[in-house]
């Protein structure tokens, strides 16, 4: 991997039936032209028949036929492009006609994490049918990575992406017998709360979901916290809620987990105790010893005698210490992401992976804080805006984002609309806070086909949980919400209030959209972009974020751009990805690491790159307003302005750097 592409940003794309290895291999000529530098593919191993994310994996001795074989993936990897390629060492598919390690019994004991008393297994979250595998194990780590290994050795994939890190008995030791393996280039998906620090692991640094996070709340404006909190009519804090769907997960869907760690350590309010870490988990090692001052700060708040365990003060405890750490991650995905982001909506565009509903804004500052934390640990870090898990591209959110700095005129819109639309319920559904997630999603994605937001809130109202849900589903209210929603689509009086506020927030929306894009392109980090995210992309949760992407629509627009046709609003996402990628290109030393704050006036946020590029991206103005560093400089972001309304983020290169 030593003679790997120098990374400059990466292109997510969902391989699945309708995008196979070799339809992946005719796009490598649109994206060297595009600027990227490495093609980041979702898991290729051979998963179940049909799959349409590849993350059930049967058999990871062996690349998926239906995606192409093994020869397809080399004959990629041997292509313009390099590859980082996404793993999942977890868990498999529990399919006996599919799985040779799940249909052999004997094969079975060794590579699964089985409980030999219940017969059960650790589980993907909740899903029974995928099966933890035990990679810890040396003969099974050898046996599952020998092929990923094998490609990473013969130089033919640059990096690996570890799906669902936190799954693991020891993520430390897995990921140092990958660099042992040979794999030096290695992201993690790792899900950080805000102010949480990533480990020391031997790693490039995460998928990006805490700059995604980051980089949305700088262009939240607080003074649209109060009002949108009484808009809401949410009068419990979100810790609280938190708190209690999390425990609500914990005595549902997690009771197999809750018996089996009772089993290992009678304990009082052990339910309690895994719906209460701020984070996901811990990252104690019982086969070292090893205790970080993080570990301990994020146990403070459980009883004593649970955390003298935890903490390894008590020993003799080691499986239990593991399974507790492997269960609150868990616990803390199905209760916040799959539940609560569903019940407090106060601002959806804050309820995302790694998001913190709660932290409504970012000062600039802060943002400058985490820049140069990462230039100085992770200077490698991918940096996202839009991945396959997230709840809402990123587009979408920062629409919705743009609420909170028109707050007083969409509560007043809002009201209306409640009001108008009384009459389209039926048995009270939609309730007002389903009612406002539609109009918040609505807002964020519109225009939007009938089916595709049928779709979405069956999904929406499903994991909310309060009158309906996978395991108790009312049917009726489902369909009620159903009727509300298409009945929207031709109700004209909502209409005629709806469409021209829809068409404000659209371009305010875009605005945030564009200094958000900049900020990804030039922060320290890897960029990435998500398949088809380089035009406007609306898009909500999965499924409706692997809908087929029109290539030869943004092939005619890369080349027209490259030909000298001017962007336009509906083009401006793919030059503004053109121009600072071909940036990067020319001053890659310059993204490497160093990073300046400048000083900038409020609603600004400013920096230096190295000594040859500066940043300027205005947060609640038109134009940035900042001290620029002596010299002479000139403009490297152009043809943008007249885009969007005179918005204008700026990328300025010294005069004679570089080609």
């Amino acid at each position: 991997m030593s003679d790997a592409p120098e990374l400059r940003a990466t292109y997510r794309l969902q391989l699945g039936p309708s995008l196979t290895l070799a339809d992946a291999r005719e796009l490598v000529p649109y994206l060297v032209e595009l600027g990227v530098s490495h093609l980041y593919l979702s898991p290729v191993l051979k998963a179940r028949s049909g799959s349409a994310h590849g993350y059930d994996v049967v058999d990871p001795t062996g690349v998926s036929e239906s995606l192409g074989g093994e020869a397809e993936l080399r004959a990629l990897c041997e292509s313009e492009l390099g590859v980082v390629l996404d793993i999942v060492p977890n868990h498999m598919a529990t399919d006996e006609n599919e799985n040779p390690f799940w249909r052999d019994i004997e094969l079975r004991r060794r590579f699964f994490d089985l409980d030999e008393e219940t017969g059960r297994w650790r589980r993907f979250f909740d899903i029974d049918e995928l099966a933890g595998v035990r990679v810890e194990d040396p003969e099974v780590f050898e046996t599952t990575h020998r092929l990923v290994l094998g490609l990473v050795a013969e130089g033919l994939l640059d990096g690996l992406r570890v799906d669902h890190v936190d799954g693991l008995a020891d993520p430390r030791a897995y990921l140092e017998r990958l660099r042992w393996g040979g794999a030096e280039r290695v992201w993690v998906e790792k899900i950080l709360e805000p102010g949480e620090a990533l480990r020391d692991w031997p790693v490039e640094g995460t998928t990006g979901y805490e700059f995604a996070s980051d980089v949305q709340a700088l262009f939240v404006d607080p003074a649209g916290k109060e009002p949108l909190t009484e808009l809401a009519g949410e009068s419990r804090p979100y810790r609280e809620l938190a708190f209690s769907a999390k425990l609500e997960q914990v005595r549902t869907t997690f009771r197999p987990e809750l018996e089996r760690l009772s089993r290992l350590l009678a304990i009082p309010e052990l339910d309690r105790a895994l719906a209460s870490l701020p984070v996901y988990r811990t990252y104690v090692e019982p086969a070292t010893g090893r205790v970080e001052d993080a570990d301990r700060a994020a146990l403070a708040g459980l009883p004593e005698q649970l955390r003298s365990v935890l903490l390894l003060e008590e020993r003799g405890h080691d499986e239990f210490v593991t399974r507790f750490q492997q269960t609150t991650g868990a616990v803390m995905a199905k209760g916040i992401e799959d539940t609560v982001f569903y019940r407090y909506v106060r601002l959806l565009a804050l309820n995302e992976v790694g998001g913190d509903p709660e932290r409504f804004g970012l000062p600039v500052e802060s943002f400058h804080r985490a820049n140069t934390e990462r230039a100085e640990r992770f200077p490698r870090s991918l940096l996202v805006g839009t991945t396959h898990d997230t709840k809402r591209s990123a587009d979408v959110r920062a629409r919705i984002g743009t609420l909170a700095g028109m707050a007083e005129r969409f509560i007043a819109h809002a009201t209306r609309w409640r009001k108008l639309n009384q009459t389209l319920k039926s048995r009270g559904a939609p309730d007002w806070n389903e009612e406002l997630l539609i109009y918040q999603t609505l807002l964020g994605a519109w225009p939007i086909a009938a089916e595709r937001l049928d779709s979405y809130l069956f999904k929406a109202v499903r994991e909310e949980k309060r009158h309906s849900s996978w395991i108790e589903p009312d049917e009726r209210w489902d369909r009620a919400v159903g009727r509300f929603c298409h009945e929207l689509g031709s109700h004209e009086p909502f209409l005629a209030d709806f469409v021209p506020f829809a068409t404000e927030v659209a371009l305010a929306g875009e605005r945030a959209a564009i200094g958000q894009l900049v900020l990804r392109l030039t922060s320290p980090g890897i960029p990435d972009i998500y398949g088809g995210d380089e035009l406007w992309y609306l898009a909500l949760v999965d499924p409706d974020n692997r809908r087929l992407v029109d290539w030869d629509r943004r092939r005619d627009v890369r080349a027209g751009l490259t030909a000298g046709s001017p962007a336009s609003r509906e083009t401006v996402k793919l030059e503004v990805i053109r121009q600072a990628l071909a940036l990067r290109a020319r001053h890659p030393s310059s993204f490497v690491g160093g990073y300046e704050p400048l000083d900038s006036a409020p609603g600004t946020c400013a920096f230096r790159r190295g000594e040859e590029i500066v940043v300027a991206v205005p947060i609640s103005d038109s134009e940035p307003v900042f001290d620029l560093p002596r010299g002479r400089w000139h403009e490297a972001l152009t043809g943008i302005d007249v885009c969007l309304g005179g918005y204008r983020p700026r990328i300025l290169e010294r005069a004679g750097a570089g080609g």
